[in-house]
């Protein structure tokens, strides 16, 4: 498992959070995801055998932000 902290851009309200955790949260092998509204990332485990860093990003950005980082 590897500890990933990425900055995702656009982030404005609690919706936005809680679209950030379910695309995060929705890959086999993430867990203990956790956004920072504030600070405007997101932090969580994921086993990259069961799911690539790319993928992760575009589940981000599919919701309507923009994700740097790792």
């Amino acid at each position: 498992m590897e500890n990933i902290t990425l900055n995702v851009e656009g982030m404005s309200c609690e919706h936005c959070v809680k679209a950030v955790t379910k695309a995060v949260g929705g890959f086999a092998g993430t867990k203990n995801v956790k956004v920072d509204l504030k600070a405007g990332t997101a932090s969580f485990e994921f086993d990259s055998s069961k799911t690539g860093l790319n993928e992760i990003k575009a589940a981000i950005e599919e919701e309507g932000f923009k994700a740097t980082g790792a």
